[in-house]
């Protein structure tokens, strides 16, 4: 059984005094599903499971009115001859975006039945709702968006749990030992080839084969590319194909702006960025925009016309790169620049794991910083290096110019602190960014 941290979500969910009907979104197959089942075994004493995709009469349910009593009357007593009772059962209403009225009646549960724990789940709910003639309970519903496991949560999958809480109880400013150090270092790069979707890393646990693992992300990949044709618009569908297709290409080159005319010849941003936005809504890619001005709030100084794309899954990103496992494992001179963008991909993706929003800024042609992050009305510049040579001049220069008090550089190299000036800049392993916030406490 596979640990994920949003149990412990769940957990407060449940118990809070203020809950809500709960909202759970998140990539296809990252395991949502999975994890709600768990949820209702571990702390209800029944679950009441419904897909809606999976029995498409369940819609009659929520087609006339959309009173609470009788929909679980018809829900319990009729469908599964078991009634629903507050309290002891767990409802849940999984692929809900099938029936837009079961996603409506959501606000009747909130008002009139707030003493039974319903969740909501689907995975193509954001691209539905912007197709669709929802009406959205906006207000009424608490909302937690799934992703793929952290590597946190590989690694204690793989067996290494006693390592992840070594690295917790540490001091944070102690230099790692070797006994940390050299298996994650590994775990690291499996993680860049296997990436955090469950059913993948169930599979490498489970068969410690590359090859099985890599026939599983074929698996998923074909799912996905089945969802372009049946969710997506017809007039949409060449488009987000072309863009999915470009984007580990866009993401080698040495400037990793996201350039419409690289997708297509000829093509300009007005006539794809509803594809890219498809995209973005079902969850399969993630958007890093531009900030030039670290002012706050970040989000209020975003270019959004300029940014980056990258995968929800880095695991997925390199499969569908189609880098070998080996060159990963050994190493290639090669292979030092995709090294980056792939190790970006893998930052950005533990960032939104920790539930922290991300820009990155640029000056001039030279000065870059990969991410810009917002903690307590600081600004914080994360510098990333796929390998253990942690110069940085763009973070020097961006220190130099707007003294955040605290930077941060990611890289193989061991923990350490220096002082420059009025910003303290931690150098944290890239296997140990789970512990990112408590480098950030101090802000």
């Amino acid at each position: 059984m596979m640990k994920r941290v949003a149990m412990e979500q769940l957990m407060a969910w449940k118990d809070a005094s203020d809950r809500k009907p709960l909202l759970m979104t998140g990539v296809r197959q990252c395991g949502k599903t999975y994890l709600l089942k768990q949820f209702g075994e571990t702390a209800f004493e029944d679950t009441a499971y419904f897909n809606f995709e999976e029995n498409e009469t369940l819609a009659s349910v929520f087609s006339g009115d959309l009173r609470v009593e009788r929909i679980l009357d018809e829900l319990g007593n009729v469908i599964r001859g078991k009634a629903i009772i507050p309290g002891k059962t767990l409802l849940i209403l999984d692929e809900i975006q099938v029936c837009p009225r079961a996603l409506t009646s959501l606000k009747y549960f909130c008002e009139n039945q707030r003493d039974l724990h319903v969740i909501a789940a689907g995975s193509l709910l954001g691209v539905e709702i912007g197709n669709r003639d929802i009406s959205f309970p906006v207000g009424k519903v608490n909302r937690l968006r799934l992703r793929p496991m952290s590597f946190e949560e590989f690694v204690c999958a793989d067996g290494g749990e006693n390592l992840i809480r070594g690295i917790h109880r540490s001091e944070k400013e102690r230099a790692l030992p070797e006994i940390y150090t050299e298996p994650l270092t590994r775990w690291l790069k499996l993680y860049f080839i296997i990436g955090g979707m469950p059913e993948v890393v169930q599979k490498w646990v489970d068969s410690h084969q590359i090859e099985e693992v890599l026939r599983k992300q074929d698996e998923i990949l074909e799912d996905y590319a089945d969802d372009f044709g049946k969710h997506a618009p017809v007039s949409e569908l060449p488009k987000i194909r072309l863009i999915w297709d470009a984007i580990p290409g866009q993401l080698a080159k040495d400037n990793q702006k996201f350039v419409f005319s690289r997708v297509k010849a000829g093509g300009r941003a007005k006539d794809l960025e509803d594809a890219l936005k498809w995209l973005t809504d079902a969850g399969l890619v993630e958007p890093l925009y531009l900030v030039q001005k670290p002012e706050m709030p970040l989000s209020g100084e975003a270019d959004y016309s300029s940014y980056k794309v990258y995968l929800a899954d880095v695991g997925l990103l390199c499969r569908r790169s189609r880098i070998h496992y080996r060159t990963i494992l050994d190493g290639d001179e090669q292979f030092i620049h995709f090294k980056g963008a792939l190790t970006e991909n893998y930052v950005l993706s533990q960032l939104k794991a920790l539930g922290m929003d991300a820009w990155y800024w640029r000056s001039g042609a030279n000065a870059e910083i990969d991410f810009l992050l917002e903690k307590n009305g600081g600004v914080i510049p994360v510098e990333v290096k796929s390998a253990d040579n942690t110069k940085a001049k763009s973070l020097k220069l961006f220190c130099d110019r707007y003294c955040p008090s605290i930077a941060v550089k990611t890289s193989l190299k061991n923990v350490g602190c220096v002082e420059l000036q009025n910003t303290r800049l931690w150098s944290v392993p890239l296997y140990a960014l789970f512990r990112l916030p408590d480098y950030l406490s101090e802000i």
